[in-house]
């Protein structure tokens, strides 16, 4: 029997530790954070493009300590801006046999 394929989940957040530096520096690093089993992007903005699911565990949060994120099996677009003009990628769910847990969060 073929093996039954999985299709990988991409988990959004906002990173609390890059809004704080940003603000004491005076900085505009990306301050979303979009998972992957396999990549980490950072971005200022990010469309889904399809459902997604907005959860809320104080009591069990991600590894990083994210207490609200959004999972998604949809295509997602993320952008960053610079100080002329900006930049967008894409980050699509792709299937994965071996689909495992995502990175831990960075801080």
């Amino acid at each position: 029997m073929p093996s039954k394929e999985q299709v990988s989940k991409t988990v959004i957040h906002v990173n609390q530790h890059v809004i704080r530096a940003n603000k004491k520096k005076g900085e505009q690093k990306p301050v979303l954070t979009v998972k992957t089993s396999k990549t980490n992007v950072y971005a200022h903005e990010v469309e889904i493009s399809g459902p997604c699911k907005i959860i809320y565990r104080p009591d069990k949060p991600l590894s990083c300590g994210a207490r609200v994120w959004i999972e998604t099996t949809s295509q997602v677009t993320t952008k960053n801006f610079a100080d002329v003009g900006h930049a967008s990628s894409e980050v699509q769910g792709t299937t994965d046999e071996n689909s495992g847990d995502l990175a831990e969060c960075e801080t």
